[in-house]
């Protein structure tokens, strides 16, 4: 059964910094394109940052670009969300979900991701 499972959320003060984990089940992660989500309450789900099945290539938010970095272990079936600077803003379940497309599709999009996790909460607050 294909599965993602979210985990390292947490509260955290501003400034602080979390490792977000993404392991997959169920199929060879490394067959796809595996990108980070996240949705605060009463807005609409949005992208984070996407990677490449090789990890070479990866996408982020402008909100999030030079604060978060994405990875990946294919061995490990594990994506990664390095996320440091954290601020209020950035409060939201965080879910990962694999690409319909096994290239990364042109937008870190949720259109174009399926199959989603349960999420992990991330509070970032003082």
């Amino acid at each position: 059964q294909l599965q993602f499972v979210e985990s390292g959320g947490g509260l955290v003060q501003p400034g602080g910094s979390l490792r977000l984990s993404c392991a997959a089940s169920g199929f060879a992660l490394d067959y796809y394109a595996i990108g980070w989500f996240r949705q605060a309450p009463g807005k609409e789900r949005e992208g984070v940052s996407c990677i490449s099945s090789s990890g070479g290539t990866t996408k982020y938010a402008d909100s999030v670009k030079g604060r978060f970095t994405i990875s990946r272990d294919n061995a490990k079936n594990t994506v990664y969300l390095q996320m440091n600077s954290l601020k209020p803003e950035d409060t939201a379940v965080y879910y990962c979900a694999r690409s319909r497309l096994q290239i990364l599709p042109p937008m870190c999009a949720p259109k174009w991701y399926d199959h989603w996790g349960q999420g992990t909460q991330v509070t970032v607050s003082s």
